[in-house]
């Protein structure tokens, strides 16, 4: 195994980001997404702040160009009252000035060098009631993906990778289980609790998705020390039927809003790559971005066609299409860990490296994602000392270095 090497501390502290200021409270507004506007591409006339107005957060507001965009950078603070129009207006910003301008704020609310190690252990495979058409493991497509149905892993082997997980540099160990909810798993939730209690108790943050659950769940996994909850919505309100219908996108939500009523932070993303067109990725950012607190984390996944299933034949998602969300989201969405998941192992180091700068702070690594290949962790090890990145300590992302 190779060790982190602390040089890339180092070399983050020559890096003078712009000055941190405190995150406002978020204001309040229900759990919805509405309507879909056709984008429209522009012509990029961003304007070219001199140092000092960078580092203040400041960006002329009588300048011609996109205002949006313009504005968005300048922030200080999340907002969640985001327009579908506002959004599009900055996904549709060409490519490389977008990356730019979510670099110098993700460099406001985050160090750049920091980035999250995760990983994801299934403790549940298969045997799911869902028609997710993206997932191996629905019991509806058994026969073509060919996947068997397990039982709950045991509480022992759960913990057993979780500490190979730690010694390899993972602070946060996620745990997800195939099924539709938790109704009728008394037993089940009693493994999970233990589970929880047990990776919490080496250090580490612990995660967990295990589809929907109500509102007193929610605060018996937050009793147990549960740090997030990963419920993704996985596409916009108008797309999701086309994907999923055994479960609807407000049961989704719902679900959210159990979550964050419960204490537990927010983990929730989406898939790009499922088929849908630009205005549902931003039908997705609009989804998340005007949540009444914005999710700790926002995963992005690009699809990984499964033979078997109903999207196996689906062309995966165009490299451009995820660095444009990443760097969208991370404007819409400033304090937010930002995590590359599913479908990293088919980029490169380099395409790894924009979304980076693009603002993303976060990887999943390790042996396997579910049921789909992941980068490994000597992998990743050497990845971060190519580039300079270091992890992310448990619970807490170190805050950005003030300006000079």
């Amino acid at each position: 195994m190779l060790p982190f090497r602390p040089s890339a501390r180092r070399w983050a502290a020559r890096i003078v980001p712009a000055v941190s200021k405190p995150i406002a409270a978020a204001n309040s507004r229900t759990y919805a997404a509405v309507g879909a506007e056709e984008p429209s591409w522009t012509k990029s006339t961003f304007p070219t702040a001199s140092p000092g107005s960078v580092r203040a957060g400041n960006v002329a507001s009588n300048v011609k160009g996109n205002k949006v965009l313009c504005d968005a950078i300048a922030a200080t603070a999340p907002r969640n009252n985001w327009t579908r129009d506002e959004i599009a207006a900055i996904y549709n910003e060409p490519l490389m000035e977008l990356v730019h301008q979510a670099s110098l704020l993700h460099r406001r609310f985050h160090d750049p060098a920091e980035v999250q190690l995760c990983t994801l252990m299934n403790i549940k495979t298969g045997g799911c009631t869902e028609d997710c058409k993206y997932c191996a493991q629905s019991t509806r497509y058994q026969k073509g993906t060919g996947l068997q149905a397990k039982k709950v892993e045991t509480v022992e082997s759960v913990l057993a990778a979780a500490r190979i997980a730690k010694e390899n540099g993972s602070t946060r160990f996620c745990m997800g289980a195939a099924w539709r909810d938790m109704r009728g798993r008394k037993n089940s939730l009693k493994n999970v609790i233990a589970m929880i209690q047990g990776v919490r108790g080496m250090g580490m943050e612990a995660c967990v998705t295990l589809g929907m659950i109500d509102q007193e769940q929610a605060h018996e996994l937050k009793a147990a020390g549960l740090t997030a909850y990963n419920h993704n919505v996985d596409t916009s309100r108008e797309f999701y039927p086309s994907v999923i219908s055994t479960r609807t996108y407000d049961e989704r939500l719902r679900t959210l809003g159990y979550v964050r009523g419960a204490g537990i932070n927010v983990c929730s993303g989406g898939i790009l790559g499922l088929g849908e067109t630009t205005t549902d990725r931003i039908g997705l950012l609009h989804t998340v971005s005007t949540l009444p607190t914005h999710p700790e984390s926002f995963p992005v996944n690009a699809l990984v066609p499964i033979k078997g299933t109903p999207l196996g034949e689906q062309e995966s998602v165009k490299f451009p299409e995820m660095l444009r969300t990443i760097a969208t989201a991370r404007v819409l969405m400033p304090a937010t860990i930002v995590r590359i998941a599913a479908g990293r192992k088919t980029m490169s180091e380099e395409k790894q490296a924009l979304c980076f700068m693009a603002g993303a702070n976060a990887i999943f690594t390790g042996e396997k994602m579910l049921t789909t290949e992941c980068n490994g962790y000597d992998e990743d090890k050497e990845m971060f000392d190519r580039w300079g990145f270091v992890p992310m300590r448990s619970h807490q992302k170190s805050p950005p270095k003030e300006a000079a």
